[in-house]
């Protein structure tokens, strides 16, 4: 299975508990979900779509691949209608923009930050459908924001993590935050060194994040074990960066003991986080302390 395909079948893991063990067939009833405030979620195939809606506009987070995009687009017309039009990009990855031309030709105003574009250029250069792109006309280098009705949609960019160009849209009155793929929530996470990835980083940033959130912040994450959802505290933020933390120490810690890059990737598990699974070769740990192994002698 390639990358593409495997990220297609990856967006069951995006429905959350309460639609995966139903497969398919209760799609038609629960795709969308509310939250709170107008803010809610999408689930269908690819990374999680979040969204909001009031009677000036309609705001999307990540618009996955063209099915979903026109099941989106379609679809949302019965929470609003609202002349205005945003997709906010949280990163370039195939299975959160694979459905930006659907958007556009709808009248979609697509924001992302300013290295995206790129990173989304090449991917497709490399998967030869540049034909399928619609690429962000809005950039920025540290947050945007945007005004909808009573609501305050802000784009923040807080350096490189899982790729360099994830951005957190925070949507400021209801206390949400999508965090796009910077959340694989008890998932071995995709860290993509080749589009500028950097676990030190990520680490930081989920720290910063959870700092500024409190209590009563729900978070949107792109992926996620069916037992636990796309949608959580900060309590998750600070779980993955437990796990990142514990990724780098136990990469570095073998490097100094002289362990070879094949003896540290033999490990498929830590006994400290018995809850993330592998779904597949792809999203695993052997895969998640290559990258460290890299991060670390290469730097």
């Amino acid at each position: 299975m390639n990358r593409l395909d495997f990220l297609k079948n990856l967006g069951l893991l995006s429905a959350g508990a309460t639609i995966l063990p139903k497969y398919l067939s209760s799609f038609a009833r629960t795709q969308f979900t509310e939250l709170r405030n107008g803010v809610g979620i999408f689930s269908m195939q690819g990374g999680t779509i979040g969204w909001f809606t009031t009677d000036g506009a309609i705001v999307a987070v990540d618009s996955q691949f063209p099915d979903p995009a026109r099941a989106f687009v379609d679809g949302i017309s019965n929470f609003g209608t609202g002349p205005e039009k945003v997709l906010f990009n949280s990163h370039h990855h195939g299975d959160h923009t694979g459905g930006n031309l659907i958007f556009e030709n709808d009248g979609y105003k697509i924001i992302a930050h300013a290295n995206v574009p790129g990173l989304q250029r090449t991917a497709a250069q490399n998967n030869d459908n540049e034909d399928a792109q619609a690429y962000a006309t809005t950039t920025f280098d540290d947050q945007f924001s945007f005004d909808a009705g009573d609501e305050t949609i802000t784009a923040k960019y807080y350096g490189a993590a899982h790729t360099k160009g994830d951005s957190v849209i925070w949507f400021e009155n209801a206390n949400i935050a999508h965090m796009g793929d910077l959340v694989f929530n008890r998932l071995y996470p995709f860290i993509d060194r080749n589009g500028g990835a950097m676990i030190s980083g990520w680490i930081n940033l989920l720290e910063t994040v959870a700092g500024e959130a409190d209590s009563e912040t729900l978070f949107i994450f792109g992926h996620g074990n069916p037992e636990f959802g796309v949608t959580g505290s900060r309590e998750e933020l600070l779980h993955k960066r437990d796990f990142l933390s514990h990724l780098l120490e136990y990469t570095r810690d073998g490097i100094a003991a002289g362990m070879s890059r094949e003896e540290l990737t033999s490990r498929t598990s830590f006994d400290q986080f018995p809850d993330i699974i592998s779904p597949s070769d792809f999203l695993s740990l052997p895969r998640n302390i290559d990258v460290a192994w890299l991060e670390l002698t290469e730097s």
